[in-house]
């Protein structure tokens, strides 16, 4: 059991993990942006909850054609899109987890980057990575997502009240990134979602990138079916309006069986994750 146990662990770890970069040191004292007892620690800290919001938040990001431009012209994404969901994920365990010197560095990093990224669409529209518009985007469809997926995977009762908190313990995030606006609640959330629908849209670029991101091969054969549940378990995630832009449909399996299946790997992985 306890072999079992360490091999799942390894495998998980190493989807979130980076060999060349140290490993994530967590500001038990207190010293970083959230506390250990934050809401945002508690959403954070689930594997599967983030796995699966994080996917779908790129499914929602994606939608944004200036957003989208960024990642198409500047990235290498068709080469390793794990690396991509792997940087993501790092960034948010640096800056949740680690002290506040850590996560203010890896802010300064990400601002850098996006100062440096800019272009024009095929239709002649600029853009700009560090434009707060484009990034109050990226941090809405994110953090909801996140949201989401904790509600859905790790606690369904979550009340309202600590949803608003979470909301605005990340807002901290997104302010510091110089998004504009950042939600504070989850009905602002919503809000600016809907303030952002007439924006989105599904092109041939939107779909290139999903195409890669929903094929990319498993890591290791030990988690075929933990990638393929969570694949599933994201695009059910979804808000009804952009599963139709993207074309998507439910997930094959009925909607009981993926949030079984997907509750089912979310507790082996708390298992296997716990010291």
């Amino acid at each position: 059991m306890i072999g079992l146990r360490s091999a799942i662990a390894r495998q998980v770890r190493g989807l979130l993990s980076d060999p060349a970069n140290p490993p994530i040191v967590r500001a038990l004292d207190g010293s970083g942006l959230f506390a250990p007892g934050s809401v945002s620690w508690r959403v954070h800290i689930d594997v599967t909850g983030m796995m699966v919001g994080g996917i779908a938040a790129l499914m929602l990001q994606m939608l944004h054609p200036r957003v989208l431009a960024g990642v198409w012209d500047h990235s290498s994404f068709r080469d390793d899109m794990n690396a991509r969901l792997k940087g993501t994920a790092r960034f948010i365990a640096q800056t949740t987890f680690e002290t506040r010197a850590s996560a203010e560095a890896q802010i300064a990093r990400v601002r850098h980057i996006h100062d440096a990224v800019s272009g024009t669409l095929p239709d002649g529209t600029l853009y700009r990575a560090s434009d707060p518009h484009l990034l109050a985007w990226v941090h809405v469809a994110e953090v909801s997502s996140f949201l989401a997926g904790w509600i859905r995977y790790g606690e369904p009762d979550m009340s309202i009240a600590d949803q608003d908190l979470y909301y605005a313990e990340v807002a901290l995030i997104g302010d510091l990134l110089g998004a504009d606006p950042v939600p504070r609640s989850r009905a602002e959330a919503e809000a600016i979602i809907r303030d952002f629908l007439p924006e989105l849209k599904a092109d041939a670029r939107s779909h290139e990138v999903l195409h890669i991101l929903l094929d990319q091969p498993p890591p290791s054969l030990m988690l075929v079916p933990f990638q393929a549940m969570t694949m599933r378990a994201a695009i059910d995630l979804l808000p009804e309006w952009a599963r139709r832009m993207h074309g998507l449909r439910r997930p094959s399996l009925s909607r009981p069986v993926v949030h079984a299946g997907t509750r089912g790997i979310a507790e082996v992985v708390r298992w296997a994750l716990k010291s």
